[in-house]
């Protein structure tokens, strides 16, 4: 891989993370993780339309004028959307019915259109379709995570029904805590918007003291040349 695929692999999973880095897509992120099996259903629903809409995006960049692009990525997004809807609705019905609405709304997700306009109509169709696979798995692991963390705390069990909404291939993915009845304020709203403050806290005292390690690297790398 390329040192440019890198980069792009790496903003996408965490320097420009959707969710913990460009604070987009949050309706989704705090809606439907009330567990890690719907948190990874719906991250991996929006990589889907990632990819797709980024590879076409970038095969028809020559051929759609600046003027109406915008309309075009807008109806290519909502038509992607649409597969996939019913593409859940016929081979994942359970965990389109828990999910709802929030399917379709992935439309509204400004980071795909982002991607379009930001990454994929400058790029090739390979870069493109990386960027869009780093993107949707990063915005999936951010999901996954407070769905986990929410889950594990507000009822105590880890992957709850993953077998009924993904698949009975899942099923080794459920987890539960004995004795434990769990808080209930962690699968509310409050819960969720107190998770994601944590994990992004989080992620920021780690990158500043990665940040620090480097520093302090180079400036010894700078003492031993001098």
């Amino acid at each position: 891989m390329s040192e440019n695929l890198r980069r792009v692999v790496k903003d996408g999973l965490w320097d420009q993370n959707v969710v913990l880095s460009q604070m987009l897509a949050l309706c989704p992120a705090m809606a439907v993780t009330t567990s890690g099996t719907n948190g990874l259903g719906m991250g991996l629903a929006t990589t889907a339309v990632l990819v797709a809409a980024n590879m076409l995006v970038a095969m028809i960049r020559h051929t759609v004028s600046s003027q109406v692009r915008i309309p075009v990525f807008v109806v290519l997004i909502a038509t992607l959307v649409t597969v996939v809807d019913m593409a859940m609705n016929a081979w994942l019905h359970d965990l389109y019915k828990v999910l709802g609405l929030f399917i379709a709304l992935i439309v509204c997700n400004c980071a795909i259109l982002g991607r379009a306009e930001a990454f994929a109509v400058k790029s090739s169709v390979l870069a493109a379709v990386v960027d869009g696979l780093a993107m949707g798995l990063g915005f999936t692991g951010a999901l996954t995570a407070i769905g986990l963390i929410r889950e594990l705390l507000g009822a105590g069990t880890l992957f709850a029904q993953a077998s009924n909404l993904l698949g009975p291939s899942f099923a080794f993915l459920e987890m539960q805590i004995p004795d434990y009845g769990g808080a209930l304020l962690m699968i509310l709203p409050p819960g969720g918007f107190a998770v994601l403050g944590f994990l992004l806290a989080g992620k920021r005292t780690l990158e500043r003291r990665l940040q620090a390690r480097a520093d302090k690297a180079a400036g010894r790398a700078v003492g031993v040349t001098a």
